[in-house]
């Protein structure tokens, strides 16, 4: 309004309404640092104790036995509780502490709520004990680089996600000296317990430092993380003691709460192919959890992929007398016609578009890019143990790269005895794209691993997809079906007969609700090639413009829209169920530090039942250690626990492929997880995984 005089800024700023829309705090955050998780029954006895559990066997590797000898022989530990215990023994629980903790490796939604249920039962038993947080992970303990943990900085952190607190680090404490100087940190901050919060890696670290700490009266408790979902701990019968690390719900809620708007995307605007990359480098489990949370029409699970046998393959070879060891394991070409057959029966019903999701590591489970991986790996780790400088540094370019294999493939026909990198190798290396090689030969990470998140997996696969594609679409298989009222109102419009045309347009005219042009009309030329075959019109003639219209309706257009899900989900705010979850944790790493434990995994078993089921126990880490090739050297390490494709979550998953791919007319099947809402009554209570796989229990 002309005339009116605009607020000053400074009045602006000190209006309440503009304070309050603009403050970090919201009703959200205020709601989630006053909620107390509930607390598993034996937490609510006044003291808790630790009862030995011989039902649970494992079979210990014999170099475990021999690095490890101080906490190999720990067994599976059962939280009790307790009301009224000796003196003696009151005495040990309520003395004072010192407890350093760590975030280790990547964040994953519910560390704060890990060191919170620390904090609350150690001050609980003293209120004297102190317990420190190590900035920006292990460095923290190697550097003694650590702050106080008060009761206001765990209030204000209480079910956020994230490891703002004290930051995290992927640095790893595997050498003498730095063992030395975590040592001397542990002593001039007068540590009883060192908790270590994180993955496979760092667990594994934690079963070391228990061992080279024993001595020095440090107890080491380890805490499983990682949204990957690949820490799951049974014994050798079977019997599920951690059937999930932490953080992974809250970490496929947040993809799926995404990917489902891809879905209602791409079904509004229909000419995507969304394709969704998700976490996951060695095991599918996010991918599987998404797919039972979204209902996406196809999901790529990599373990499913490395079981796949190529019949057809098996039987010409046993004709020719021949065993074909390729036939076992899904190669890239055939993953990509597997990807085009769904696109294709799609796009045959109207549904040129869908949302794909494969996990990042989906590549390490196609045969012919794990041997690349193998061999590379071993390439690259041994010059850098034979030369003093390291292999990417000194090979700065692809080409430079791709030289030293050629040099490596001509020393093999030199030398008959060198193997790692032949004439075949090299060749069969130069036919992939550039950009692909670049991928393989990205640079490790800091345990040796490929780092499948830097390779465009997605590219890789799409590339293949789109050449295919292009020849299904010349040879006429490839087209997208019209609607039968859309097609005769279109011609009735422009005065046609459409039942005349129809059996000279379309192979499926007679009782087809959508329809499909024939294989051999495939352009303008070739459309009017079949009209004038049939005598609907004369040489000269153009093409009636309606029929025109349904010959490049009929055409399909191949596009995608790409998205990598991995950090926003593991940056997320945790569910209800992983801030009880990780808040348990926290209660449970105190139980086992008062009742004198060291080398041990706190855990959660029942996970997958109701929360009145759960039970609180210590899992030895020693046992579950085995030897594995790391840096191009066997080292004892934490195995990876990849997805069961014997699981009843995976085949429901399965099962339900056909209906979800929705290759029918009619509506898609797409589910919607909506957001994760910490204050809503709806919130799911565990991963759908867990739910069915409870199954399995209820069944034996």
């Amino acid at each position: 309004m002309a005339g009116k005089k605009r607020i000053r800024i400074t009045e602006l700023l000190n209006n309440p309404l503009v304070q309050k829309a603009t403050s970090n705090i919201n009703q959200e955050l205020i709601e989630r640092r006053q909620n107390l998780p509930p607390k598993c029954e034996v937490f609510h006895k006044p003291y808790t104790t630790l009862a030995v559990n011989d039902t649970f066997h494992f079979l210990t590797d014999r170099e475990a036995e021999k690095q490890l000898p101080d906490i190999i022989n720990n067994t599976v530990q059962i939280i009790c509780g307790l009301d009224s215990p000796e003196e003696s023994f009151k005495a040990i629980y309520h003395k004072k502490r010192h407890i350093g903790i760590v975030f280790s490796g990547g964040p994953a939604p519910g560390g704060h709520n890990v060191i919170a249920g620390l904090y609350d039962a150690a001050t609980n038993a003293n209120p004297d004990t102190r317990l420190y947080g190590f900035l920006m992970g292990p460095d923290g303990i190697i550097e003694d680089e650590a702050i106080e943990i008060t009761k206001d900085l765990v209030d204000a952190y209480r079910n956020l996600g994230g490891f703002t607190m004290i930051k995290t680090g992927r640095a790893k404490i595997d050498t003498k000296e730095k063992m030395m100087l975590s040592k001397a940190t542990c002593k001039n901050l007068c540590l009883d317990a060192l908790v270590i919060v994180g993955g496979d890696d760092s667990n594994t670290n934690a079963a070391f430092l228990a061992q080279e700490m024993i001595q020095d009266g440090v107890q080491v408790i380890g805490v499983p993380k990682t949204i990957d979902g690949d820490i799951q701990v049974r014994d050798v019968d079977g019997q599920v003691l951690c059937a999930m690390s932490f953080g992974f719900h809250t970490a496929a809620r947040a993809f799926a709460n995404a990917v489902n708007n891809l879905g209602t995307d791409s079904s509004s605007d229909v000419k995507y192919w969304h394709i969704c990359k998700v976490m996951g480098r060695v095991a599918s489990h996010l991918a599987l959890e998404v797919a039972l949370q979204t209902h996406a029409n196809m999901t790529l699970i990599g373990e499913d992929l490395a079981n796949y046998i190529d019949n057809e393959r098996i039987n010409r070879a046993e004709k020719e007398g021949k065993i074909d060891y390729n036939a076992y394991g899904m190669t890239l070409r055939h993953l990509s016609r597997v990807i085009c057959d769904g696109i294709v029966r799609r796009a045959a019903v109207g549904k040129n578009y869908g949302v794909l999701v494969i996990p990042e590591g989906v590549l390490e489970f196609i045969n012919e890019i794990q041997i690349f991986i193998i061999k590379l790996n071993t390439i690259i780790a041994d010059y850098n143990k034979t030369h003093d400088t390291d292999f990417h540094h000194y090979f700065s370019t692809l080409e430079d790269k791709q030289e030293y294999l050629r040099q490596l493939a001509r020393r093999s026909r030199e030398d008959t005895s060198f193997t790692i990198w032949n004439n075949r190798d090299d060749e069969l290396f130069n036919d992939i794209p550039n950009f692909f090689q670049e991928g393989l030969l990205t640079e490790r990470d800091s345990h040796g691993n490929f780092q499948f998140s830097q390779v465009e997996t997605e590219k890789v696969l799409l590339g293949l997809v789109q050449d295919y594609l292009n020849i299904l679409k010349e040879n006429g298989t490839y087209k997208i079906g019209i609607e039968r009222s859309f097609y005769q109102k279109s011609i009735k419009k422009s005065g046609l007969d459409p039942d005349y045309f129809g059996p000279i347009l379309f192979k499926n005219y007679d009782d087809a609700e959508y329809l499909l042009l024939k294989k051999t009309i495939i352009s303008l030329k070739t459309l009017k090639h079949a009209l004038v075959k049939e005598g609907a019109i004369a040489e000269e003639q153009d093409i009636p413009s309606s029929i025109n219209k349904i010959y490049q309706k009929s055409v399909p257009n191949f596009k995608t829209q790409i998205h990598f899900y991995g950090y926003d989900g593991r940056g997320n705010d945790p569910t209800r169920f992983d801030c009880n979850y990780t808040y348990n944790l926290g209660l449970t790493v105190f139980s086992l530090i008062a009742n004198g434990a060291t080398g041990q995994m706190a855990a959660i078993r029942n996970l997958e039942m109701e929360f009145s089921d759960w039970e609180p126990i210590g899992i030895p880490i020693a046992p579950l250690m085995h030897l594995e090739e790391r840096k191009g050297k066997l080292s004892l390490v934490l195995e990876k626990s990849l997805v069961d494709t014997n699981s009843v979550s995976f085949r429901v998953a399965k099962a339900f492929r056909e209906k979800w791919l929705a290759a029918q007319p009619g509506e898609d099947h797409f589910r919607r997880p909506g957001p994760v809402r910490f204050t809503g009554k709806s919130e799911e209570d565990r991963p759908i995984t867990l739910v069915l796989n409870s199954l399995d229990r209820f069944h034996q």
